[in-house]
């Protein structure tokens, strides 16, 4: 790894600043999320925006003069397939909203199907300049599944700590990957806590979601492509709206330092407006924001978006403050806004899973409430694939008539199906 990039970390609550090999996880002192320190002038003396737009890599793996580890290896496995996913600009969507300008990333064509792989591949070449032998993540699915696919691509041994109660389809792609899979018979932050506890008796390498802070390096990657694909094109005079679904706050925190990142290296004029969407069942951050603190209180999480269900979440300092510093806000939704999100989004072509289909609820519920306008640039962050989650994907749609197989019967059955 090139030390002159990855120069340490920095207390995101006290600010107490240290060496790259003084920590490995959180503060030590108040147990505050470390974000990763960066030579910003190191990095611009041997790289620039027209290099970096001129590469032919079609991953994250692009922005490498960015991030706080070496180039990984791993050629032609999903590794080095991370992130580079399709931004659209739906045209049925965009006239139903009313919108100028309109944009969904989705981030359902990662390999394993989810916005995780980005931290995932992040983490797992991390691990493997340190030796780890075995990482390890709690997770209700995707983080998990994430490990699990970059770790196997590169023969890395991984632990998946899961609620019993996460997606059958999830729990199979952890099994397939070949990770060791121990469902836990609680919920997704006792998963989180027994995961801590594992990695400290058992010398293993933590990739849990904030706790870990080359997490938020990875997903910042999204940041940088909202940036080369979106942010250096769009003209409207106005700054671009981002929409994201909240849980742990690890993906919105990572979007706002990839940000930063651009503007301390005086590349990005102006800062997107980040917006949050939290189901109102999971509002831990959304509460916070709404009561101008960063006091994150814990909740008795219920929603259907298992991604997103979080009691505590634990990287909710910084997403706080990923709205409140970009004049961006938190928005909270039904799980019903949630379910008929979900067609909304299918009839643009674009499957997501519940957590995915969250943020572009909140965008309509934003619109109702006057906080975005026509002339707003907006972008939507799909999270994952609806392949995720079926059971719920059925419960969003009627379920289809079961006809005999005659021409009669067709035509009987149009004359009740409604576009």
């Amino acid at each position: 790894m090139d030390q002159r990039k990855f120069i340490g970390f920095r207390c995101s609550l006290c600010r107490t600043e240290f060496n790259f090999d003084e920590v490995t996880y959180v503060c030590p002192q108040d147990r505050g999320n470390l974000d990763v320190k960066l030579d910003y002038e190191g990095i611009k003396q041997v790289t620039s925006p027209e290099s970096i737009w001129a590469s032919q890599e079609g991953s994250l793996w692009r922005y490498l003069p960015l991030l706080p580890v070496g180039d990984p290896g791993g050629e032609n496995t999903p590794l080095r397939a991370a992130g580079w996913t399709p931004t659209y600009a739906p045209l049925g969507l965009r006239m139903q909203l009313g919108l100028q300008q309109f944009w969904v990333k989705d981030e359902s064509r990662n390999p394993t199907a989810s916005f995780k792989d980005r931290a995932s591949a992040i983490v797992v070449a991390r691990a493997q300049e340190i030796g780890a032998e075995v990482v390890v993540t709690a997770s209700t699915g995707n983080a998990g599944a994430a490990l699990a696919g970059m770790a196997a691509a590169v023969g890395q041994k991984a632990v998946i700590f899961a609620p019993r109660t996460a997606p059958p389809a999830k729990v199979a792609q952890l099994l397939v990957y070949g990770a060791r899979v121990l469902l836990v018979d609680g919920n997704y932050d006792q998963a989180y806590d027994l995961a801590l506890l594992a990695a400290q008796e058992f010398g293993w390498y933590n990739r849990n979601t904030g706790y870990n802070p080359f997490t938020a390096e990875g997903k910042k990657t999204a940041a940088f492509e909202i940036w080369e694909n979106i942010l250096i094109h769009e003209s409207s005079g106005r700054p671009l709206a981002i929409f994201v679904s909240v849980g742990d706050g690890n993906i919105i925190s990572g979007l706002h330092k990839g940000f930063k990142d651009l503007q301390a290296l005086g590349w990005l004029e102006r800062m997107p407006r980040i917006f949050g969407v939290q189901s109102e069942g999971s509002a831990a951050v959304a509460n916070a924001f709404a009561a101008g603190t960063e006091v994150i209180s814990a909740v008795d999480s219920k929603t259907i978006a298992d991604s997103i269900s979080v009691d505590l979440p634990r990287d909710g300092v910084r997403a706080v403050r990923a709205a409140r510093e970009t004049d961006g806000a938190y928005i909270t939704v039904s799980d019903a806004e949630i379910l008929a999100a979900i067609p909304s989004l299918g009839r643009a072509g674009i499957f997501a899973e519940p957590a995915g289909a969250t943020s572009f609820a909140g965008l309509v519920k934003a619109m109702e409430q006057d906080q975005i306008s026509p002339q707003d640039p907006v972008l939507v962050l799909n999270t994952g694939s609806g392949l995720k989650d079926v059971n719920a994907a059925r419960r969003a749609v009627n379920e289809p008539p079961v006809i005999e197989p005659t021409l009669a019967a067709v035509e009987r059955a149009l004359e009740t199906i409604h576009d």
